[in-house]
């Protein structure tokens, strides 16, 4: 059985370094953020928001944009809980304490903190 020669590049190839997850690290770049700091909200704004919560009932679809772990989310789903005693809002999965919520309403005009 006779061998042939493996050229340079195809034998490089066996040393290259192996990805098991491969775009793994490309997700983690992408994740990587800058944290951003909580805004402080003007009292005129905090009255609007209180005003839009009075809107709100149980089964609404709303879109919500909060603070939560040094970033803004932003949310789209059905108020599955608006209760004004705990001071908490449950949309999907999510459990929003009022005092992280920037921006609340019935439809998607919205908008998020400016840096």
């Amino acid at each position: 059985m006779v061998r042939t020669k493996m050229s340079a590049q195809e034998r490089a190839k066996q040393f290259m370094p192996f990805a098991a997850l491969k775009g793994y690290p490309e997700a983690l770049r992408q994740k990587e953020n800058v944290v951003r700091p909580k805004a402080d909200l003007s009292e005129e704004y905090q009255d609007e928001l209180n005003r839009r919560f009075l809107q709100i009932k149980k089964g609404d679809v709303i879109t919500v944009v909060y603070y939560c772990e040094h970033e803004y989310l932003k949310i789209t789903g059905i108020a599955d809980e608006v209760n004004k005693t705990s001071k908490i809002l449950k949309v999907a999965d999510a459990v929003i304490p009022f005092e992280d919520i920037y921006d609340v309403a019935r439809d998607e005009k919205i908008s998020f903190p400016q840096s």
